[in-house]
């Protein structure tokens, strides 16, 4: 049997370390030139790739450049958030797979999310109907670190620690001056509080600022947060509070889509704009997911009206997800390592997998191993914040998810420099995409 190749996209959010993960396939697929031919990435996902858009990273990238993608963010070979259709017998599929046989693919790798591990379903269930041999492998990235049966993703371990960072650093900003203030850090999280959480790690003592932490996951009221924050300005001048995207009500909306009816009637009062609205809708992306923004803003608004003291917000936005500079070391070779076991898994012939980690109990050290889980398990699922991590009252997070996340955090990168600023690797665009 002649030797089949590699196709590896990326899709979804980028982060710090996806292309470790690209690093890593590249390298181990050239590694194993005795079993592989060629490794090809997808311009843009499959959504590039169905309109022809492919290189040859063997030829497009020297060792040297392969170093340099190891440690640049974003998404070298350019994401997309398509959704491929639920249908199985929609058109799109013998038109993918005729251009995977035409390259004559016999691996097919892709680095992504919750939506990237439902395109590897998809595309494995299809080819078990039509009788393929191309195995569907998924590499895990998302810095919301909500995919189940792995205990973590690559991506988030950097994000918490530019996080735990930046707010340290807000920190110490917001301290200065003698007046009172409240500071609201926004931070990603649509239903789950990972990396809102990590902001804990901002605290050098226990009663440092930030002195509340609200994630998705506990309901959260305004009349209840109005009352933390009456407390926390009595006993200290500056309050700094970090929320995530997706904090919502008991009654499920999310607080960025509180209109000026609805915050008024929270403050007690009558309209304070021309805008009679309750709620504003958010707008969806491709997969049906609110886009949520905009709760620290609204959040800012009711302190300033409620307390009158000096407020403002912060939306961290996604200098959480691009910020080489802070990486984690430990977050970088887990993510090569997870390409390279992808590499593996898929020469084993396995398909319809994702690569997991498992961390290893009753160690004295913080090591991970890395198996081979059922795609179709994983997508279309989220993991939470254990219950148990957050404090009752839902304004702060406890010792366990500290214990839980620092190994992910630690080592720092030291990155090629060009004029006093990173050298990171770019793509050399041939065509307009």
């Amino acid at each position: 049997m002649g030797k089949k190749n590699v196709l590896v996209g990326q899709s979804g959010g980028p982060t710090a370390v996806i292309n470790a993960s690209l690093s890593g396939v590249i390298r181990e697929g050239l590694a194993k030139s005795s079993h592989i031919g060629t490794v090809y990435g997808m311009v843009h996902g499959v959504e590039g790739f169905l309109e022809g858009w492919y290189l040859d990273l063997g030829k497009e990238l020297s060792l040297e450049d392969l170093e340099r993608l190891r440690v640049t963010p974003a998404a070298y070979l350019g994401s997309c958030r398509y959704k491929l259709p639920e249908d199985l017998s929609s058109q799109v599929y013998p038109l993918l797979f005729a251009k995977l046989q035409e390259l004559n693919i016999g691996y097919f790798l892709y680095i992504g999310g919750n939506d990237s591990m439902d395109t590897v379903s998809k595309l494995s269930r299809y080819g078990a109907q039509r009788g393929s041999d191309i195995c569907f492998v998924g590499i895990p990235k998302t810095i919301d670190n909500d995919l189940i049966l792995t205990d973590h993703t690559p991506g988030f371990g950097s994000a918490a620690k530019y996080v735990a960072s930046t707010v340290r650093e807000i920190v110490l900003d917001s301290s200065v001056y003698r007046q009172k203030s409240v500071t609201i850090i926004e931070l990603m999280g649509r239903h789950t509080g990972w990396l809102t959480a990590a902001s804990v790690l901002a605290r050098k003592e226990k009663q440092d600022n930030p002195a509340l932490i609200y994630l998705p996951e506990r309901a959260f009221s305004l009349e209840q947060f109005a009352q933390d924050v009456e407390k926390e300005l009595e006993r200290r001048r500056c309050v700094v509070v970090c929320v995530s995207e997706g904090i919502a009500d008991s009654e499920g909306t999310f607080l960025c889509e509180y209109g000026d009816q609805k915050l008024a009637s929270c403050l007690g009062r009558g309209l304070a704009a021309s805008d009679s609205s309750n709620t504003k809708q958010a707008a969806l992306d491709n997969f049906g997911h609110k886009m949520l923004t905009g709760c620290g803003k609204v959040l800012e608004r009711f302190v300033r009206e409620r307390f009158g003291v000096k407020v403002r917000s912060v939306e961290m936005n996604v200098s959480q997800r691009c910020s080489g500079m802070l990486a984690s070391m430990t977050d970088i070779e887990e993510a090569e390592k997870a390409g390279q076991a992808g590499v593996s898994f898929a020469l084993e012939e396995k398909t319809g997998i994702m690569v997991s980690f498992v961390r290893r109990e009753n160690t004295e050290m913080y090591d991970l191993d890395f198996e081979a889980v059922d795609v179709n398990q994983v997508c279309n699922q989220e993991k939470t914040v254990p219950l148990s991590w957050i404090e009752e009252n839902g304004n702060d997070i406890k010792e366990d998810y500290m214990d839980y996340v620092l190994p992910l955090i630690q080592g720092g990168v030291v990155l090629p420099m060009k004029d006093g600023v990173p050298d990171y690797l770019y793509r050399k665009v041939k065509f307009f995409d």
